[in-house]
């Protein structure tokens, strides 16, 4: 049997990529290819643990050493800031959020073949792997997939097919169904029921026009900065409490000392919390209402220096002449980016810039407009808080130069 290639990397699609650039799905770095299709495994191979893995779409790198994973985070973004010419002063090593640490994740619940079908999309389908186990998901989040199932049954919709989104708050679990008809005092009743007897922090179902919450026995909170913060239904978090606090630690630790810090697209406050909490004062603005009326009701309550603005950055960005008045600016956009944003900062002169992203693609492209403005990559850490998939996201520190 001839060797046909050796698998020397990871692609940003999980593939494995030989000697000779072929592709080929499910390969590890070390790994051969014969001529007639066979994968003989090499030293970077691992034991998937998951039983679901190759059919669920939630991982496509179980199959992969630690070490593996870790180049394959680094490279995602040192990839990205090469392709668009950037070279940062220092590439720190890549943090990995470890095995069934996922707080927040939407899972898909349909009626198939006479029963209820709990869990993710297989990989390029609609059809849903009925989970009976997972290794990201926090514990608190898997266990009640069963029970889920229960309840979901009693439900009169033949064609039931919903979307759940779970996520672990300071009071428990937090649950949203999406699509769900609630129709008659038995189906609200075995709702109500199921929340009592797994206990649910929150409740919530959208029927179509929002969501409203049937059970919440008290207002629910999640901690950020060592600041209670009410969290709306949906609202978004950092898919692990274990990936947050790296990209809180890096902020911190970059912009320690600076006395003023506007945090852009600041959600409920996971920065700008913990920046006040070591003595900045700090803008928080933030385009969605519901995340800036928790986060401007939090920081009032404890008297946080957080000043919270209703502001759209994407319509209305921070000018240069506003920016300047900062001695720092930290922004966590969404996936696109913030090319608009961004394109103010790079004339303003503000000395520090930390730009956390779940996007290498569009960070590269923001970070080449700040480099272009006069800035200089500092330092760029990349997180991989998506364990064994192709999402990665980063922190990175931009200086201006002279």
């Amino acid at each position: 049997m001839a060797r046909h290639g050796l698998i020397i990397r990871i692609a940003a699609k999980c593939d494995g990529v030989t000697e000779d650039g072929r592709h080929v799905a499910g390969a590890a770095p070390g790994d051969l290819l014969h001529e007639d299709g066979k994968l003989v495994a090499g030293p970077h191979r691992a034991d998937p643990p998951c039983r679901h893995f190759g059919v669920c779409g939630g991982c496509q790198l179980q199959h992969c050493d630690e070490d593996t994973l870790v180049e394959f985070v680094t490279s995602r973004v040192v990839n990205a800031a090469s392709g668009q010419d950037l070279e940062p002063q220092k590439i720190a090593p890549a943090h990995l959020s470890p095995p069934k640490t996922r707080r927040r994740a939407t899972l898909h619940a349909m009626r198939a073949g006479g029963r209820i079908v709990v869990g993710y999309r297989e990989a390029k389908s609609h059809r849903v792997v009925d989970l009976s186990e997972c290794h990201v998901l926090r514990p608190e989040l898997f266990d009640l997939i069963a029970p889920l199932r229960i309840m979901l049954a009693r439900q009169r919709d033949k064609r039931l097919a919903v979307d759940v989104e779970m996520a672990l708050v300071d009071q428990g679990v937090d649950l949203g169904i999406k699509g769900l008809a609630v129709e008659g005092l038995d189906a609200t009743e075995a709702l109500l029921d199921f929340a009592q007897s797994s206990g649910l922090a929150r409740l919530t179902i959208d029927q179509g026009y929002g969501a409203e919450a049937m059970w919440e026995p008290e207002p629910l909170t999640v901690t950020l900065g060592g600041v209670p913060v009410a969290l709306p239904p949906g609202a978004f978090l950092q898919a692990t409490q274990d990936g947050e606090a790296a990209l809180v630690s890096a902020a911190k630790e970059w912009l320690a000392g600076a006395g003023t810090v506007a945090d852009l697209f600041s959600g409920l406050g996971t920065f700008a919390f913990a920046l006040a909490g070591q003595g900045s004062k700090v803008l928080a603005a933030e385009a969605d209402r519901r995340a800036h009326l928790a986060c401007k009701d939090a920081a009032g309550s404890v008297q946080a220096q957080v000043h919270a603005m209703h502001r759209d950055l994407y319509r209305n960005p921070l000018q240069p002449d506003e920016l300047d008045r900062f001695a720092a600016v930290l922004l966590d956009p969404p996936r696109a980016g913030a090319r608009e944003q961004v394109d103010h900062l790079a004339a303003s002169q503000v000395p520090r810039v930390v730009y956390i992203s779940c996007n290498p693609s569009s960070w590269a492209r923001d970070a080449a407009t700040l480099v272009a403005g006069g800035y200089r990559l500092e330092e760029l850490r990349p997180v991989g808080q998506f364990r064994w998939s192709s999402h990665v996201e980063l922190a990175s520190l931009f200086v201006r130069e002279g």
